[in-house]
């Protein structure tokens, strides 16, 4: 029975589990439902265009089978809409309302349109209504907590159809006639019921599979309990489980008393694996996640999840070992976890499960750090069952197993009593992510959990993690542009510096609101901060970082157009980076005294210093930037009036172009197009 993938909340049986994978019942609704998508709506009948997608809604409680119903209904009319379905999750197995602005970024993911991150839920749902305006798709809302949630995320393109599953009606929504389930019609119950009992123990006694269909009310979840239940026992007759669940009629749903009597005949240790999947993040589960819970061997546990799986108490979620507790059983294996362990030892096994985890995070950042002696030495000293065997293979893991992770992250902060273990778990994640997939990629991700780290930083009063948590924000926000957001951040991560007594936080602080102000186009403000900056490195005796501040000051100058100052701090930066012996940072800053010697109109001496920084960028082995410097040299040429010699320098320029890889030509205009830019702009 291991090969059988059911979904508990509804009647669709896979492929291994049904050959003919045919749906089950439900005739009557699907036609309804049909009919409503061609049925004309209040706009039509008024004589105006509808303004927004039509929205079905299949209205049932947990475990009728809503959702196989709209699976099922989106298979159906999927060829009318080609563009695809896109489907999104609105609560937590728990019940939790997922926030829209959680659901409306994911959904631009899934069509490649990803929104900056940090946006605000009014510019992520204009964002998808904008990138859904020219398609035709299926949007598949889940679980919905409340119409706003609906509302928020309708496309405003009545080319588009929205099926949302929701336990009630959802009053606001205009246009719409629920579709409410209610259990399954007697034939279907009883057919589901043979699909795992075989049909010799129904023909055998068909009034016993009618009466447990019956006292299942229907309800595709019970009777997938029930058919598990009855699977496992090739000898108990069909009778016998109805008499139990007759003996049992005044106890909770139905649901919950099947649950029970399969609860109650799992081992021991079986048993207590089931009701700690309650603790599993999201919901979902991997043989890892459920090791760690109960404290088993990955083995034993991946034998026990896959005869849950046989049981209908989880379904196979992914390519991935990763599997599913189906929310309608989600709060009831919850009860059971109360019931059944003492608080201690709840907290226990969540502890275990988060280590496990960050011992993970940790297995899979170090693969990727193959050059690194020490990394190789700590993945050897990995448990065998905690490495990945490539690259790859953790990356798909960590992709596979990002909401788990993100949950995970959630959870541990929300509880409030293993901030420790909170704190490891987001910063092996944030490693991880940027290792595999790099910090633009994975921007928005990373943005909630810094969110995370300040929760946790300012609950323990902790002012270094929450400077550190200030900075990273602020970088996000000045990244997607919103600088004033970020100035705000920086100030409050230099307070926190502050309070920590950290003079790397507090410089690094001050740098970054030198650099809010320089991008708000407040040269002054931004060089004092960057004086301030350098005043803190001095002090700390790091030269390199001195040396580069005087960079940013002269910066600074240079777009207020203050270009004796400007001289003066390049000057000092070129010294810094030549005692440093830093020969690339050194070319690098000649350049740019080149370019302010030019502004300030001293076009020999800006020649004189091209000339030596082009001989250290060939020293520095820095094609770009010799490539760069050519085209200034020939541009000065031209001012002086020397067409041959600025000729010559452009030929150069351009040889070193066709040296260099087809992917850094565009590197190389953009650096020649930035010189123009920042002339430009100097000038005025």
């Amino acid at each position: 029975m291991t090969d059988q993938a059911v979904d508990p909340g509804g009647v669709r049986l896979a492929q291994d589990a049904a050959p003919e994978g045919r749906f089950l019942g439900r005739t009557r609704e699907l036609k309804e439902l049909r009919a409503d998508i061609e049925r004309a709506g209040l706009d039509t009948l008024s004589g105006r265009k509808a303004p927004r997608a039509r929205v079905l809604l299949i209205a049932g409680r947990p475990g009728s089978g809503r959702t196989a119903v709209a699976d099922e209904l989106v298979r159906q009319v999927a060829d009318r809409y080609p563009d695809g379905v896109l489907r999104a999750r609105l609560s937590e197995p728990d019940g939790t309302r997922v926030p829209v602005e959680r659901a409306a970024r994911e959904l631009l993911d899934t069509l490649g349109a990803p929104a900056p991150a940090g946006a605000p839920e009014d510019d992520l749902t204009e964002a998808l209504r904008t990138a859904l305006a020219d398609r035709r798709v299926v949007l598949l809302l889940d679980d919905a907590a409340d119409a706003e949630q609906v509302d928020a995320l309708l496309p405003d393109n009545p080319d588009c159809l929205a099926v949302a599953v929701s336990s009630g009606p959802l009053t606001g929504i205009a246009d719409v006639r629920p579709c409410t389930l209610g259990g399954l019609d007697t034939k279907s119950a009883v057919e589901l019921l043979s699909r795992f009992t075989g049909s010799v123990r129904i023909t055998v006694d068909p009034r016993a599979a009618e009466r447990l269909a019956e006292q299942c009310q229907g309800q595709p979840a019970a009777l997938v309990l029930a058919g598990g239940w009855l699977a496992a026992r090739p000898k108990a007759a069909v009778a016998d489980l109805a008499k139990q669940l007759h003996t049992d009629a005044d106890h909770g749903t139905v649901i919950g008393r099947v649950l029970r009597l399969v609860h109650a005949a799992l081992p021991a240790s079986a048993a207590r694996m089931l009701r700690l999947l309650s603790l599993a993040p999201a919901g979902l589960v991997d043989p890892h996640t459920a090791a760690a819970l109960a404290g088993c061997s990955v083995e034993t546990a991946r034998t026990a999840l896959d005869d849950f799986v046989a049981h209908g108490l989880l379904h196979a979620a992914g390519s991935q070992p990763q599997y599913e507790v189906p929310c309608c059983l989600h709060p009831l294996l919850a009860d059971l976890a109360r019931a059944h362990e003492r608080p201690a030892e709840l907290q226990l096994a969540r502890a275990r499960m988060l280590e496990r985890t960050v011992r993970l995070l940790q297995s899979c950042r170090a693969i990727t750090e193959t050059d690194s002696p020490q990394a190789r030495e700590r993945l050897l000293g990995t448990p065998r069952a905690l490495r990945f065997p490539t690259p790859r293979a953790a990356a798909d893991w960590l992709r596979s197993r990002r909401p788990a992770l993100l949950a995970s992250a959630r959870v541990a902060v929300a509880d409030g009593e293993l901030d420790t273990l909170a704190r490891r778990l987001m910063s092996q994640l944030v490693r991880a992510m940027v290792a595999h997939f790099g910090t633009q990629a994975a921007a928005s991700d990373l943005y909630d959990l810094h969110g995370l780290v300040l929760d946790v930083a300012e609950r323990r009063r902790l002012p270094r993690e929450r400077a550190a948590a200030l900075l990273n924000l602020g970088d996000l926000d000045a990244r997607t542009g919103r600088t004033s957001d970020a100035l705000a951040r920086y100030r409050a991560a230099l307070d926190a510096g502050r309070e920590a007594n950290d003079p790397y936080a507090t410089g690094r602080a001050m740098e970054s609101v030198g650099g809010a102000h320089l991008e708000l186009g407040d040269y002054a403000r931004a060089a004092d901060w960057f004086g301030r900056a350098l005043a803190e490195r001095l002090a700390r005796g790091d030269r390199a970082e001195a040396a580069r501040l005087y960079g940013r000051i002269g910066a600074a100058h240079t777009y207020a157009g203050r270009y004796g100052g400007a001289l003066r701090n390049w000057r000092a930066a070129v010294a810094g980076h030549r005692k440093n012996g830093d020969v690339a940072a050194q070319a690098r800053a000649l350049s740019e005294l080149a370019r302010v010697q030019e502004y300030a109109g001293r076009l020999e001496e800006s020649l004189r210093t091209c000339r030596e920084a082009l001989e250290w960028a060939r020293r520095a082995d820095d094609g770009r930037l010799r490539a760069a410097l050519h085209l200034r040299v020939a541009d000065s040429f031209e001012r002086l009036g020397d067409p041959a010699s600025a000729a010559l320098h452009r030929g150069t320029a351009e040889r070193i172009l066709a040296e260099e890889a087809p992917e850094d030509d565009s590197e190389l205009e953009q650096e020649a197009n930035a010189c123009e830019i920042r002339s430009a702009s100097a000038e005025d």
